[in-house]
């Protein structure tokens, strides 16, 4: 069963992160499920720290890119938005070139809090980050 209550458009999320730091770091959607958000970003000059692996702020952006997108496609009320509150990543394995994939799932969907699942992996498939996202759920402005 679906989680959603608008449903997400791989096409919506991305004219939705141009000109910003999603797009500038080359991230991209690929994969909307029932109850999961898929997306990747390059391990380039853009995404890398001086020894030449991904950047852990890098894995952190990409994490709560696909959290924060998908918990706004979960809200109970029309008039709020979900917005960052809280974010950890624990690093596991280095990354050095290629792409990195993440998968972002919900762990609690609340009327005023989401709390949010992001597994990153290789293009092997082991894992590289797992991070926990706390999604605020507040009034939309204006």
């Amino acid at each position: 069963m679906a989680i959603w209550t608008v449903n997400p458009n791989l096409e919506h999320m991305a004219e939705a992160s141009k000109n910003t730091a999603v797009s500038h770091m080359g991230i991209e959607y690929l994969e909307i499920g029932d109850d999961y958000v898929k997306g990747r970003m390059p391990v380039d000059q853009r995404t890398v720290q001086p020894f030449g692996i991904l950047h852990g702020g890098s894995s952190v952006l990409l994490a709560e890119t696909l959290g924060s997108m998908a918990a706004n496609c979960c809200l109970k009320d029309k008039g709020t938005v979900a917005v960052g509150l809280d974010i950890n990543a624990n690093h596991i394995r280095p990354v050095t070139g290629g792409w990195v994939y993440g998968t972002a799932r919900a762990q609690h969907i609340g009327s005023t809090t989401q709390v949010w699942e992001i597994r990153l992996e290789n293009e092997q498939g082991k894992l590289t980050c797992i991070s926990r996202l706390t999604m605020a759920v507040t009034k939309r402005p204006g």
